[in-house]
């Protein structure tokens, strides 16, 4: 017969003083132990059985079964919601900074054969860059015309500063109208013309209003340019802009209309140069009016001998 000593576990013992000695460490318990052993061993005889078996479900912890939803959800394709919420808006903006940086440094330096939207935006347009551009637009330009002013007439005595923020809201309404209700015209221009069978070929409006935002930061180094006071210097500048941010329109949307008939493909050209060379020389013959001083003549007296005359009559 067993002594009570041969019944005593010695190993705990010795686990109490690890515990001890160490408060913080992870341990075991006999049923999770059980548990495990049990779950192995039904699996494998479940596996063994030729998938006769039944299955064996495991209970998953809430952190378990939160990472295999966000899993499904990342996996799957997020649903596009409608025009009034903030998702919806959310991807026009899903651009990054060196993305903005390489499309501004498209736009600045077009090259024959390389389109802006297929070698710059590739499927990926974005409203970021040109509202941004816009807003810095109208204030380059509503700042410096006013510096100009001030430059100009600094020699006039009569003249007293007064700023005119009344610009700011001219410039905005300009250039907001140019850079949104052009694109509209011509993309649904374009799309007339092309037809259902040609749609595919042209651009979205997201892409066309894109094109036209990045086209017009050329225009803000060169409205603080036109503070200079020399109208040589201002039309060289309107001249060298216009052909830059010209030649990104032109090489962009030439691909889509010369299918066309040739008259029609002319005029559409034409007429967005046009249109973008009336948006530079009226911004420049608004904001940056070069003062014209007209010397007032000096008060004539009339002279001694004729005085003296009238004094004696």
């Amino acid at each position: 017969m067993a002594s009570p000593n041969d019944l005593q576990f010695q190993e705990f013992e010795e686990a109490a003083e690890l515990l001890s000695a160490d408060p913080g460490a992870s341990t075991l318990g006999i049923s999770a132990s059980n548990t495990a052993n049990t779950a192995a061993a039904a699996a494998a005889a479940g596996g063994g059985g030729g998938g006769g078996g039944e299955d064996v479900k495991l209970d998953l912890s809430d952190d378990e079964e939160g990472q295999e939803e966000s899993s499904e959800l990342l996996g799957g394709q997020k649903p596009a919601g409608g025009f009034w919420t903030f998702e919806y808006y959310q991807s026009f903006f899903n651009v990054d900074t060196v993305q903005v940086l390489d499309r501004v440094k498209g736009s600045v330096m077009p090259l024959p054969g390389r389109n802006f939207v297929k070698h710059h935006l590739r499927s990926n347009p974005d409203l970021y860059g040109p509202f941004w551009i816009c807003v810095t637009l109208v204030f380059s330009v509503a700042i410096s015309g006013n510096l100009s002013t001030f430059l100009s007439e600094m020699g006039n005595p009569t003249y007293h500063y007064r700023p005119q923020f009344h610009r700011v809201t001219i410039a905005a309404v300009v250039i907001f109208m140019y850079a949104w209700l052009v694109p509209i015209g011509l993309w649904g221009f374009l799309t007339w013309r092309q037809g259902a069978e040609r749609q595919i070929g042209g651009y979205s409006f997201l892409e066309t209003v894109c094109v036209y935002g990045y086209s017009l930061f050329i225009y803000i180094p060169t409205s603080v340019l036109w503070i200079i006071p020399f109208e040589w210097l201002r039309w060289t500048l309107i001249l060298i802009a216009m052909v830059i941010s010209g030649s990104v329109l032109v090489l962009t949307f030439w691909p889509v209309v010369r299918d066309d008939t040739k008259v029609m493909a002319v005029a559409t050209v034409v007429t967005i140069v046009v249109l973008h060379t009336l948006l530079a020389i009226g911004c420049k013959m608004y904001f940056f009016q070069t003062a014209v001083h007209i010397p007032t003549p000096a008060p004539t007296t009339p002279p001694i001998h004729m005085t003296l005359a009238t004094k004696s009559h």
